[in-house]
């Protein structure tokens, strides 16, 4: 049996939405009663001409007091802020408002120019911001359950979680293929009384007791189907049914499949098409979503990078979502391995970064002299013959799409050795085996170290990491200059699917890493979770890839969407377990139960195999099992967020994403939060950096933790932290005689590494089973400014 096999990740996880995946410059936005000029645009980009029509999406202040407040009455106070008629004058005859929002904020979406915007819609009382609507939000399994310890039949994931049961878990994606037998509604019963929501399109006549809703919002609203493929994938892993008889993408992964909440009601918002996302309808849909009272809301969706959360779309309407009681789960998104490259980054939202599983599609490359390399492929096939052949190896052309030029004179019956490019051009290496090679071996690039995202280029393929690659252009290097003149040779032995494999998880190399650039005095990513080789449904009709296969009900694919619902998932289990929790308590029962070691008890490693930071792991890998009962929990109100907003933005950033006319920066002088001291279930301290040889002054981060365990029951400090931090908690015991009692504590860390380096330890408290684990990341002044 072959070991551990780590291979290739492409950066463009599916190829079929390449077009998804390009870099998208922030958000412009306008800003009520800003001077000069009203538009920003991004990055000095030059704005289109002023009267040239495109969307805008507005806020408003509320319909006055007095004015109707059903839909009409909200649709006729948004079109008295358009110039002129509710149409445009451009000849085309088309409304000028394409959606209203009453639920993430309130305001509309409407065809304006900039001069239109400017000079009428910004000097109406009432309007408050507005930005251009823009298509740069992107895209970002039978083994996961198991592998995050959920065991069908009895136990935790049937009695205590009940499978999800009584939770609707919405998702805003590409839509979903509603006769996939992953939604067959089979044991699973009708949807509680309190929902709202309902199949709205004919193409989902299907919808039943596990798909309660679908609605589009994109291609005029006719049709919620999956023409793309990545929401059947994603609504499938968060909350699919159990799917028996052998699920797999050609026979590789074979097993039961279900979701990470298979007893949890679906709800699909189509936001996405073929084309990419529009801001305004991710927001009409998070609008339906909060009017439907969905549950959980999964997000797998984001940007390049994060723009301030008071001109961030997502931002601004998870935080009305969470206000409401619905946990928001989002990507950190696909910009991995380089730093500070997360996204949906804000305290009230779910980061979810990616990791692999312990499962391998396993091959072997066997060298001519007796080495075996280990690689994976997607397209297996039988091992009828163990020819050898000899290999191709260029160190002038090492790169795959430099041989585009060669193809069909030198590669006819070798086995063709390249370097995988960060633009992979798949039609080079299906001309190479139309033209006869005998197989192709794709070599990670440096960057993707031990990460594998497999891809279909069809049959011949096989994908090695970068040490893998090494012993084979070593081996071919030194065979092609021996004495003896022997040409180096190869053949690939094809093992199918091999579970265990370690170690695991580790960090998938295209997972964003932290820390914030917009606020990075809370560690983002949140947490860890299965992203990388994940099987989950996929609609039949949809070609599988490269290989021309086609029609398959399950698919491999990779990337922190694909992490993103299983975080949904455990999020559902928990708001099944407990009705009663709000968002934050949610959240906080998944990082302090999440588990900082591997399968084997290990440090979580990175893409090199080297200790994972906090700033790619979060708190740690997720663990549904302990997240359902972590005793305690960090609590954050509201008021707390606001106190927050207030801190980092100022009233502009709290009128735009708390919009509640009684609260000001004013009012909470006295209760604004630093970002240090928000109640967060991580703990981000900075350290000053000093030149003397004076120790920097302490920093002293105060929290409270609610009891939801036992009524009566003693926490005990538990300090894990390098020789060079000293650290103090007080108390060091919390004792509690009652569930939702708060205890308070503080925690004072001097010290640090001396040179500028960031510092990792952790806190946890312990009574009996109960372990409540809280990272803390020091990190040097000035790269980090924070007020205490």
């Amino acid at each position: 049996m072959s070991s551990f096999t780590n291979l290739m990740i492409n950066l463009l996880v599916l190829l079929a939405l390449a077009s998804l995946l390009s870099p998208a410059p922030a958000l412009c936005y306008i800003h009520a009663g800003e001077a000069g000029s009203v538009v920003r645009t991004p990055n000095g980009t030059p704005p289109p001409p002023a009267d040239a029509y495109r969307t805008y999406i507005v806020l408003v202040d509320p319909p006055p007091h007095g004015a109707a407040t059903d839909d009409d009455g909200h649709r006729r106070w948004h079109e008295s802020f358009l110039p002129g008629g509710r149409r445009m004058d451009d000849g085309a005859d088309q409304a000028r408002i394409i959606r209203s929002y009453t639920e993430v904020f309130e305001g509309f979406a409407a065809r304006l120019t900039a001069a239109e915007l400017a000079g009428v819609v910004s000097k109406k009382p009432g309007f408050v911001r507005a930005f251009p609507g823009r298509r740069t939000l992107r895209l970002m399994t039978t083994h996961t359950p198991e592998f995050l310890g959920l065991t069908r039949g009895a136990g935790f994931w049937r009695d205590v979680a009940g499978y999800g049961k009584g939770v609707v878990v919405g998702l805003l994606d590409t839509g979903v293929h509603a006769a996939h037998p992953s939604f067959d509604d089979r044991g699973v019963p009708p949807p509680p009384a309190r929902w709202r929501g309902s199949c709205a399109v004919a193409a989902t006549r299907r919808c039943n007791n596990k798909l309660v809703g679908v609605k589009s919002f994109v291609d005029g609203g006719g049709g919620g189907d999956d023409d793309v493929g990545h929401g059947t994938h994603t609504a499938s892993t968060a909350a699919g049914n159990f799917v028996a008889g052998g699920a797999s993408d050609r026979g590789l992964g074979a097993g039961t499949a279900a979701g990470i909440a298979p007893g949890a009601h679906v709800a699909m918002y189509k936001v996405c098409n073929g084309s990419g996302c529009d801001d305004d309808a991710v927001l009409a849909g998070f609008d339906e979503a909060m009017k439907d009272g969905v549950d959980v809301l999964s997000v797998s969706l984001g940007r390049w990078s994060s723009p301030p959360f008071d001109e961030d779309p997502i931002a601004i309407a998870a935080f009305s979502a969470v206000a409401r009681g619905i946990t928001v789960v989002c990507a950190a998104g696909n910009g991995g391995p380089e730093p500070s490259t997360v996204s949906n980054d804000a305290p009230w939202l779910l980061t979810v970064a990616a990791g692999s599983v312990g499962r391998s599609f396993s091959t072997t490359v066997l060298l001519g002299n007796g080495e075996l390399v280990d690689g994976q492929a997607l397209a297996q096939q039988p091992n009828s013959s163990t020819s050898y052949y000899p290999l191709h190896f260029s160190e002038k052309q090492p790169k795959c799409n430099e041989l585009a030029g060669i193809v069909g004179d030198g590669v006819a019956g070798h086995l063709v050795v390249c370097q995988s490019d960060p633009v992979e051009d798949e039609s080079v290496v299906s001309a190479m085996m139309a033209t006869g090679a005998g197989g192709v071996v794709l070599i990670n690039t440096e960057s993707e170290g031990y990460t594998t995202v497999l891809e279909d280029y069809g049959p011949g393929m096989v994908q090695v990491t970068v040490a893998g690659g090494h012993n084979i252009t070593e081996y071919a290097r030194s065979s092609s200059s021996s004495a003896g003149g022997c040409k180096p040779n190869a053949t690939v032995v094809f093992d199918n699917t091999l579970l265990s494999v370690h170690p695991a998880p580790t960090v998938a190399s295209f997972s964003s890493r932290g820390p914030s650039k917009v606020a990075p005095g809370v560690l983002k990513p949140d947490v860890l979770a299965p992203g990388l080789n994940i099987l989950a449904a996929w609609p039949p009709h949809l070609q599988h890839g490269g290989g021309g296969g086609g029609g398959g009900l399950f698919k491999v694919i990779s990337g922190t969407s694909m992490a993103t619902p299983h975080a949904s998932g455990v999020a559902a289990l928990v708001k099944s377990r407990h009705p009663d929790w709000l968002p934050a308590a949610i959240k906080s029962a998944i990082l302090t139960t999440s588990d900082a070691v591997d399968g084997a008890g290990n440090p979580i490693l990175d893409e090199h195999h080297e200790r994972a930071t906090a700033f790619l792991t979060g708190a740690g890998h997720i663990n549904p099992a302990r997240a359902a009962d972590p005793g305690l929990v960090y609590d954050i109100a509201v008021a707390d967020y606001a106190g927050y907003i207030c801190a980092l933005l100022g009233d502009a950033g709290l009128g735009t994403i708390v919009r509640n006319e009684s609260l000001s920066c004013g009012k909470l002088d006295k209760n604004k939060i630093p970002e240090a001291q928000l109640n967060y279930p991580t703990i981000t301290v900075p350290l000053p950096r000093s030149s003397s040889s004076a120790a920097p002054p302490p920093f002293t981060v105060n929290r409270t933790v609610t009891n939801v365990g036992p009524a009566r029951s003693t926490y005990t400090m538990k300090l894990e932290i390098p020789r060079s931090l000293t650290m103090r908690v007080s108390p060091e015991k919390l004792v509690f005689s009652g569930v939702g009692e708060k205890k308070g504590f503080s925690v004072t860390v001097s010290g640090g590494g001396g040179g500028g380096e960031v510092v990792e330890g952790s806190l946890s408290w312990v009574s009996g089973k109960h372990v409540m684990r809280s990272p803390i990341v020091a990190v040097p002044q000035p790269y980090l400014k924070l007020g205490s």
